[in-house]
């Protein structure tokens, strides 16, 4: 193998290596470094996959999220490529058997996050390794204009220190002009080679749908498309609640959302995948890696965050070339709802501090230190203790990692598990003779189904909640049940674990990323109402609204969404007036009331089209007020 289109026959589709990407691998392989911009389903990944398996030595790539890193890996080692992803999972020991193998195993992808670099040692260690290509993808992230900035990324340059002879790519599906000028500057390679594909899809319709009833229009789209469907809800709850509804109406489907376990989250895929669920209901936690070439529709239930994000999901469907759907349900109570969620779920700076000393609290930090271990986290628990709003707190959680205060990873998946080990007989004597235990165990039967036959996941949380207990006690009678011999159970305090990346000093730790908070929430703003803008804007072409957007300017109308019908509908319905009003004015004169019972369309319409005739010179008004033929 020593040909780009010899490593596609091998590993992928060889169908994928299309322009612009063999140009791009091309100049990759030259050493050249260069700045991607292609479409969600544009194989962006391709583009730094392939040239490192013809280059000599490690490519080296930063992805910012955990769960794209672990999906990006995976996808190498099915097709037996040597990959290494460095997650917080990994302990000393285990991170330095990985270099050890990216220096002698012939490992080929070392996957990191842009936080994770930040540590001296795994420099030092980059440093010591062969690295032909870095590799820095969703690179908008490094824009404080991309609609997903992260702070972390501005350290990035640190690679062209450890590594200076290495080429550097750097990939994004959605970005303005000033993104990709930001791209270029704050990695500094001002000189690379852009590479820039429209966002033009011709197969790919946009409409915006004013209902007031969803659930009865999306049943109507869904026994018209007949095929493959992703739906995007507002929150994990919504996304069971339309996946029932759905089922309940014959069609078949999952859903999917960031609170379910990893083997839920690849059952839901693989279902979906496969066609045996061809209806994926989720948040917009699904997407990530994605590419179903036969997605006929995605439908939105919710308002995307941004036009950015809006493209990418739209540009899951059709990717297959044939003619495809993006559809956005709403309605004036949708936008204003949405417009006031962000308001309201939007921490300001005194809440953001809030959670952040409560946070220090909760494990017990002193002023000046810095833990270097990793907690269990539970975001119920820990609102509960506080009396916290669990949406606004979590979105502080977020902007506090976005600004390298701290690191979650919420992709731990041990949950605890419990599993009576007794006789129904035995219990009840148990019970009898402790009925302290009482509450507890009765409400685990009800709670949950085969506890006696197999291992359960259980929450405690929910447990303490409807017996009005603390989380504590109920642990504490169930670990007093495992040693007893009652139950076999397996405490997990949580599925996320957090860590402290600065020392703590309260408010000044706030206080000293304020202006990037407050610029950033502004900015997130800004992109909202240009959504929603989007939506409400009924006179300009869809395609035409997010091309512009995009720095994409075209002046032919795409003829298929729904402002296009719209205005192919109002002219068809216009000629039909204007036919018929000069046909009645043959015969006599007539006044707008007249002609109103006559035609029976509504006064708008009639007074419009009495308007254009007039402009047109083809009829007049008489001195009784009436319109005449004009001769």
């Amino acid at each position: 193998m020593n040909t780009p289109i010899d490593i596609l026959k091998t590993y992928w589709n060889y169908n994928q290596f299309r322009a612009p990407q063999e140009e791009i691998i091309n100049t990759v392989i030259n050493r050249k470094d260069c700045v991607v911009l292609l479409p969600t389903g544009g194989g962006k990944s391709i583009c730094y996959q392939v040239p490192a398996l013809l280059l000599e030595g490690v490519c080296v790539v930063i992805s910012p999220l955990i769960a794209l890193i672990k999906d990006q890996v995976n996808s190498l080692l099915e097709k037996n490529i040597k990959a290494i992803a460095l997650t917080s999972q990994l302990s000393q020991e285990e991170i330095i058997i990985a270099f050890d193998n990216l220096q002698f195993g012939g490992f080929k992808f070392l996957y990191l996050s842009p936080e994770k670099l930040q540590s001296k040692f795994i420099q030092d260690k980059i440093k010591q390794l062969k690295v032909s290509l870095i590799a820095i993808d969703e690179a908008h992230c490094i824009s404080e204009w991309g609609h997903d900035f992260r702070p972390s990324y501005l350290k990035l340059p640190i690679l062209k220190e450890l590594q200076p002879n290495a080429t550097i790519i750097a990939l994004t599906a959605t970005a303005t002009e000033r993104v990709i000028l930001d791209i270029s500057k704050n990695l500094e390679i001002e000189n690379a080679t852009l590479f820039k594909k429209s966002f033009q899809r011709d197969n790919l319709t946009y409409q915006v749908i004013y209902t007031e009833n969803f659930y009865g229009k999306l049943l109507q789209i869904l026994q018209k498309i007949n095929e493959s469907v992703i739906i995007y809800t507002n929150n994990r709850k919504q996304t069971k609640e339309v996946n029932n509804y759905i089922n309940k109406n014959n069609f078949k489907s999952t859903f999917y959302h960031g609170g379910l376990s990893f083997k839920e989250k690849n059952t839901a895929y693989a279902s979906w995948i496969t066609d045996q669920t061809p209806i994926m209901v989720a948040t917009n936690a699904f997407g990530m890696g994605i590419d179903k070439s036969n997605v006929r529709a995605v439908i939105h239930l919710n308002i995307p965050n941004s036009l950015e994000n809006y493209i990418q999901e739209a540009g899951r469907a059709g990717r297959d070339g044939k003619e495809s759907f993006s559809i956005i349900l709403t309605n004036e109570a949708t936008i204003y709802n949405t417009e006031e969620r962000f308001k309201t779920t939007t921490p300001s700076l005194k809440f953001i501090k809030k959670v952040y000393s409560n946070l220090n609290q909760f494990y017990k930090i002193s002023l000046g230190e810095q833990p270097l271990e990793l907690f269990n986290f539970s975001l119920q628990e820990f609102c509960a203790t506080y009396k916290l709003n669990i949406l606004k707190t979590y979105n502080s959680i977020k902007i506090l990692e976005r600004e390298n205060i701290i690191l979650l990873d919420e992709n731990y998946t041990k949950k605890s598990v419990l599993k009576f080990i007794v006789s129904n007989k035995h219990l009840f004597n148990y019970l009898e003779n402790n009925p302290s235990k009482n509450n507890l165990i009765k409400l685990i039967l009800r709670s949950y189904g085969g506890i006696f036959e197999h291992f359960t996941i259980i929450d405690e949380h929910n447990l303490s909640i409807k017996l009005g207990i603390k989380k504590s006690e109920v642990i504490s009678i169930l670990k007093n049940l495992n040693e007893t011999g009652i139950v076999n159970y397996t405490y997990e305090n949580s599925n996320s674990k957090l860590s402290f990346l600065v020392i703590r000093e309260d408010a000044y730790t706030i206080n000293r990323i304020s202006k990037n908070i407050e610029k950033q929430h502004h900015l997130k703003y800004e992109k909202l109402m240009a959504t929603i803008s989007f939506i409400r804007n009924k006179t300009a072409c869809r395609n035409i609204q997010l091309l512009s957007y995009f720095n994409e300017y075209i002046t032919e109308n795409c003829g298929k969404c729904d402002v296009c019908i719209s205005k192919n509908k109002n002219t068809e319905i216009t000629f039909q007036i204007l036919n018929q009003i000069l046909a009645l004015l043959s015969e006599q004169s007539l006044s707008s009331q007249e002609l109103s019972v006559l035609l029976k369309y509504n006064e708008k319409q009639l007074l419009n089209s009495l308007k254009i005739l007039l402009e047109k010179n083809k009829i007049a008004i008489t001195s009784q007020n009436k319109f005449k033929l004009k001769l």
